[in-house]
């Protein structure tokens, strides 16, 4: 058996260039690169190793962990988890910018690879700079964070223990069932370190994605339940685009004439204008799905986590006799909701559940319902797009805000009187239909869930499972990465912009050309709307000064330039405050070869409105405001419509 003598550092890069991926007989190389910011913890370990030789590793200079880790996972999902980069960092503060992007991932299932420096193993130099000291225990360090987060986490201390963590690091990341963050601690001294490896650990791997198949009892148990329902309603949720189950999807709905709605992550899995496609359902869902929704006994929920969001916090699916279909490769997520399971890839769970019904004649009794909660979706689309400031105008959120003196000021700040569903219609008309849009955070997620038509497949690229403020523009560098032939749009806000768009600048360093689209309504406005809605005054949710009489940060609106800021950045920038200028923009940025920035004013409160839904927040009990009060009371009643568990 030969051996090769390399610092633990050396070894890790090698083996990671040797990883692959084979689905469906297409291999892939797995590991594209590594987004890097050296310190000292790492730079003269795993930057050693990738300076001496990266082999095929693409090695990308980051801005700031966070954003770097949220531009990799970007990547990883609109590459359909087949391939990945990898984040490395130094110890301390650069660490722990990343855990942030690790629940991002983890709360996705999307495969990420963090390999942050760690304090010294031999704890000779303690405290290192940036070593946390806990006296109760000295082995913890500020990696011991990334547990809560991680889907496998492990601390190299010692060079041959490198091989093991490799190894289970792959199978985690290749999972389609387990797969999140995974965190290979390095202490900075062991990534120095030199031993005789094994030349067997560095062959080249292939990791083999292989479809897992429903078992007879579980598509009896199924056609069981099917059977005895005659208002059926699938939910497809993300599995189902990572599994490229969208073709079977399509055959199967139509095959029983299904209506089928979306999750964020399922949405654009196939596009908006096929005839049984509802639309998002649950919090922010849709007029169409939501209708649906409250009749449907039976929810065939395909490759969905049923967050709050797409269930309503449990409450959305009214019907008393409701049961549900759980098509998941998670045994975790089948199991959800006392769903009867059917433990298998999306593709080919729906393939064979089709199979089996045929021969029991199936049809259900949506009839005409289908068409006509389409019909109201169109209607209500195109009425949202064309809503306009006018005198005595009464924006879609119209609560206790003194709307008249918010957009007099609004006005006179910006010169705008845009609303944003308008914004949103010119957006989904003008982009090129193979575009992607990239969105996380804020109010845009549920106007684009409700009235988003997507017209091209992979092309919506919205991260809610944790609705990171700050992923938007940095994910779309890792989109544009992982699709260079395509347009990528960030729709974001101004406080989501203002929290992390560090990887604006390396998508001009790369040239990697992504387009921000910045929607500045100078309010944190979806937040802003739950707390009015339950009852509070807007309270620290508008950007405003504060007011030197009183204290309070109630004082005028903060104007900010963001054009301004892209422009320092090297991005070609445009100011907008009219749908013509905004055409105009649109049309321009498509002929850029720089990353572009359209910073536009949108008046507050000129978001879209839910449908027949509700969310369980957490609400005060008590309180010396009737409204939040009568909100209380309203929260007990629909808790006790919603199902339990």
């Amino acid at each position: 058996m030969g051996t090769i003598r390399l610092t633990t550092a050396q070894a890790l890069v090698r083996f990671l260039d040797n990883q692959y991926i084979n689905v469906d007989g297409v291999e892939t190389k797995f590991v594209k690169g590594i987004f890097a910011i050296f310190g000292h913890g790492n730079v003269l370990g795993l930057g050693q190793a990738l300076e001496q030789d990266s082999g095929d590793l693409v090695v990308h200079q980051g801005r700031n962990e966070q954003g770097m880790a949220h531009a990799a996972t970007g990547f990883a999902k609109q590459s359909l988890r087949r391939q990945i980069i990898a984040c490395t960092s130094s110890v301390g503060p650069g660490a722990a910018n990343m855990i942030t992007a690790a629940a991002t991932a983890t709360a996705n299932r999307i495969p990420l690879l963090l390999l942050p420096g760690d304090v010294f193993a031999t704890r000779q130099p303690d405290p290192v700079l940036q070593q946390i000291e806990q006296s109760y225990d000295l082995s913890i360090s500020t990696n011991d964070a990334f547990r809560a987060v991680s889907k496998y986490w492990d601390r190299v201390s010692r060079p041959e223990q490198l091989m093991t963590a490799c190894i289970n690091a792959m199978r985690v990341l290749t999972d389609p069932a387990e797969t999140g963050a995974v965190t290979l601690s390095l202490p900075q001294d062991v990534q120095g370190e030199a031993w005789d490896y094994p030349e067997y650990f560095f062959q080249k791997r292939v990791h083999r994605l292989d479809r897992r198949l429903p078992t007879a009892a579980q598509l009896e148990d199924a056609l069981t339940l099917i059977s005895r329902k005659r208002k059926p309603v699938i939910i497809c949720g993300g599995g189902v685009k990572y599994s490229e189950a969208g073709e079977a999807l399509r055959q199967f709905a139509e095959r029983y004439q299904i209506p089928f709605a979306e999750t964020q992550a399922g949405k654009g899995t196939l596009v908006s204008d096929h005839p049984l496609n509802v639309g998002g359902v649950g919090e922010t869902g849709c007029l169409a799905a939501n209708l649906l929704a409250k009749e449907a006994d039976l929810v065939i929920g395909v490759g969905t986590r049923y967050t709050d969001f797409t269930t309503a916090s449990k409450w959305i699916f009214q019907n008393p006799d409701v049961s549900f279909l759980n098509i998941n490769v998670s045994n975790f997520d089948s199991y959800k909701l006392d769903g009867v399971q059917l433990l298998a890839d999306a593709r080919e769970g729906l393939t064979a559940l089709s199979s089996a019904l045929a021969s029991q004649n199936y049809s259900n009794d949506w009839g005409s319902q289908i068409e006509q909660a389409q019909s109201k979706l169109l209607k209500e689309t195109q009425r949202v797009y064309q809503v306009e400031y006018s005198e005595g105008f009464i924006p879609e959120i119209a609560d206790h805000i003194d709307r008249e003196a918010v957009f007099a000021e609004f006005n006179r700040l910006t010169q705008s009187l845009l609303t944003q569903s308008s914004v949103l219609g010119t957006l989904n008309e003008q982009l090129p239909k193979n575009a992607v849009i990239v969105a996380a955070a804020g109010s845009l997620p549920g106007d684009l869930q409700r009235v988003w038509r997507t017209k091209d497949y992979n092309a919506y690229h919205v991260e809610y499972g944790y609705s990171c403020m700050g992923y938007e523009v940095n994910a779309a560098l890792g989109v544009k990465l992982a699709q260079p032939q395509r347009e990528v749009y960030a729709l974001v806000g101004d406080g989501s912009f203002m929290m992390l768009h560090s990887e604006l600048v390396t998508s001009v360093q790369e040239g990697a050309k992504i387009n921000v689209v910045l929607l500045d309504n100078m309010t944190n406005g979806c937040i802003n709307n739950l707390q009015m809605e339950h009852g509070m005054d807007s309270f620290t949710t508008e950007f405003r000064f504060r007011n030197p009489e009183g204290g309070k940060l109630d004082g005028g609106f903060v104007p900010v330039d963001f054009a301004a800021i892209a422009a320092g950045y090297g991005c070609k920038t445009y100011r907008v405050t009219t749908l013509d200028q905004l055409k105009a923009a649109l049309e321009d940025a498509q002929k850029q070869t720089v990353s572009t920035l359209i910073d536009i004013k949108v008046l507050p409160k000129t978001m879209v409105h839910k449908y027949f839904s509700w969310w369980h927040v957490g609400v005060a009990q008590a309180s010396d405001s009737e409204r939040t009060q009568g909100v209380a009371d309203n929260l007990n009643a629909h808790l006790d419509q919603a199902r339990k568990y």
